[in-house]
């Protein structure tokens, strides 16, 4: 008997299989819960009443206003050419060939001034104001009022291009440039009146610009617009620093161990009246300046700078030369005592 009900339980096992346990129920599994989306930001701006003074709105954010040259100047300017120049420069040397604007898209209708030529005569920096009517805290928002580069390329100027020196509203102008370095004067938050401050040409912009007053010792010396030598041991500067001549002079100071030394009167150059803007030939053996709204020359003759000799006169001023000793200047057109507009002529070499 025993015998049969384990047959039965084998055969069971053999037809039927073994008995599965029934898995516990599980509870339903949630989806995972969503993270709430970030809002949008809310734009800065919708329009250009939104920004402050010298910005503008780009894409929902106040940025600093650019404006093209073109764009800049009054509807009305008229170009004053040199048939229509009531005043033109008038050369007082044979030197040189006659005064003529330059060429390219260099000059317009508005203000171009303080110009600087590198050496090799194809780096050019220019001051440009749209209208020379507009005072000076209307230029500053303007959005184009500022110093502008132009290149030649294949023997022609490039479109003067602004040269954007700061984050927020300044004007800049007076720029002397070496190599990578580009020392300017400017007007800007933060400071008051006009001060010097440098900036650096890295990866095809120019950059980390920081005040120079300290380095130039513009507070105790009145370093006013300079040259510096080129292997950066002389400063020439104009300043109405006390113990020249009478009202600005130009002056010299010498760097020993890093710093500029006390400036020396350039005696032989200056008189009671005003002589400024200096600038040396690449050869630096003649020094240019500023004197009676005409361009002067000084040459050094044994270690010493000679009584300077008129070059241009009428309306010109601060000069600026090349390797091949063409000299480029400002010259501003007047009528009667209202200027009109200003240009950057060139007397070439012969």
């Amino acid at each position: 008997m025993r015998t049969l009900i384990l047959l039965g339980i084998i055969l069971g096992f053999l037809l039927f299989g073994c008995v599965e346990e029934t898995p516990m129920p599980q509870p339903p599994m949630e989806p995972p819960a969503e993270s709430p989306e970030e809002p949008e930001p809310e734009p800065e701006c919708s329009e250009n009443s939104d920004c402050s003074g010298g910005f503008m709105c780009t894409e929902g954010e106040c940025v600093l206003k650019i404006v093209s040259r073109e764009d800049a100047i009054p509807e009305d300017a008229v170009k004053i050419t040199p048939e229509t120049d009531k005043t033109p420069p008038e050369l007082h040397s044979d030197e040189f060939e006659e005064p003529v604007p330059m060429s390219g898209p260099i000059n317009t209708a508005g203000g171009e001034d303080s110009p600087f030529m590198m050496p090799d005569g194809k780096t050019f920096y220019v001051f440009f104001t749209p209208d020379v009517d507009v005072p000076v805290n209307e230029q500053l928002l303007d959005g184009s009022t500022a110093i502008y580069v132009s290149h030649k390329v294949d023997g022609e100027w490039t479109e003067p291009e602004r040269i954007v020196l700061n984050d927020d509203i300044s004007l800049d102008g007076c720029a002397f440039v070496q190599d990578n370095r580009m020392w300017f004067c400017s007007a800007r938050g933060g400071y008051t009146g006009v001060h010097w401050f440098t900036a650096e040409y890295i990866d095809g912009k120019w950059t980390n610009w920081q005040n120079a007053d300290e380095e130039l010792k513009t507070g105790e010396y009145g370093t006013g617009e300079l040259h510096i030598s080129a292997d950066g041991t002389e400063l020439y500067f104009h300043s109405y620093r006390e113990g020249g001549k009478g009202g600005l002079d130009l002056w010299m100071s010498r760097k020993v161990d890093g710093e500029w030394e006390e400036p020396v009167n350039l005696e032989a150059v200056n008189t009671e009246r005003d002589e400024g803007w200096p600038a040396l030939n690449p050869e630096e053996d003649e020094l240019w300046i500023s004197r009676d709204y005409g361009i002067w020359r000084s040459k050094k003759v044994n270690g010493t700078w000679t009584e300077p000799e008129l070059i241009v006169s009428n309306l010109a001023g601060e000069a600026t030369v090349d390797n091949e000793g063409n000299v480029y200047f400002t010259h501003h057109f007047y009528d009667n005592d209202t200027m009109l507009e200003a240009d950057i002529y060139v007397i070439r070499k012969k």
